[in-house]
């Protein structure tokens, strides 16, 4: 991992993501992180630079790290940023979430982070209000178990995975699921054990409907600290993304997730 970008409107909710992701990458010294600003012109914040440099500060004790204050005008702040991370071949992007504390921040925090959740080119980890880091051990990936081998990113994952030393849990929820599992969804699974054979996979199958409450719920039964999603056009983890009854995952979850595309 090289690049690393948060951007930052001074929220609380921003600036908890930028102290996630300095803890996050604690270690990892030769990683840029980019504190990126965005402003539209009637609305410009003088002091924009000031702040970033103060919260580089705040940062910087937590670890030691190459930080990046980057400030400009745009009325496009998603445009701008997706322009930044092709630009600078960012590897990541980690941008907070809220549940809405007001209106306005809601807006920002929230439908920005989940449109930016919705592009294919560049993992998105969203990063819950109230979370904090506490360490890495265990991450989930999330999958609805078709046709794996196009759909399932195994270079992103495995990246995460192999950086951070995780051990592996995959789940798939589907109320279809009986006794055994069908002779198709035993294909597919044994597919993910040989994608990732090297990280000793665990597999869960739940036969339930309420999917996001399934996972929400597993992340917090086995102490998960990162959940995987891929992004697939007409999958069921699109609609997370997309529609209001499902955004509940995105803005719910105490546990960070990373948005990876097939």
């Amino acid at each position: 991992m090289n690049t690393v970008i948060v951007p930052v409107d001074f929220s609380d909710t921003s600036l908890n993501a930028a102290e996630y992701a300095a803890n996050f990458l604690a270690g990892h010294y030769g990683v840029e992180l980019i504190l990126y600003h965005c402003y539209e012109m009637d609305f410009g914040d003088v002091n924009a630079l000031e702040n970033l440099e103060n919260l580089k500060n705040r940062l910087l004790d937590i670890t030691p790290l190459k930080i990046t204050l980057l400030v400009e005008q745009s009325e496009d702040f998603l445009d701008e940023l997706e322009k930044l991370a092709r630009h600078r071949q960012a590897d990541l992007v980690i941008m907070g979430i809220t549940g809405g504390k007001s209106r306005a921040e809601q807006r920002f925090m929230g439908s920005n982070t989940l449109k930016l959740a919705d592009n294919k080119y560049i993992p998105v980890l969203i990063v819950p209000e109230d979370s904090k880091y506490t360490g890495m051990k265990n991450v989930l990936l999330a999958t609805d178990l078709k046709d794996v081998v196009s759909t399932v990113p195994s270079v992103p994952v495995k990246k995460i995975l192999k950086e951070f030393q995780l051990s592996l849990h995959i789940i798939n929820v589907n109320e279809d699921h009986y006794i055994a599992l069908s002779e198709e969804y035993e294909g597919e699974k044994k597919k993910l054990e040989t994608m990732f054979a090297e990280f000793f996979p665990q597999f869960y199958f739940l036969r339930l409907f309420d999917v996001e409450e399934a996972i929400n719920q597993f992340a917090s039964d086995k102490s998960i600290d990162l959940i995987i999603t891929v992004h697939r056009e007409h999958s069921i983890f699109h609609k997370l993304f997309i529609n209001s009854h499902t955004k509940k995952l995105a803005f719910q979850s105490k546990v960070p997730l990373l948005v990876v595309h097939e």
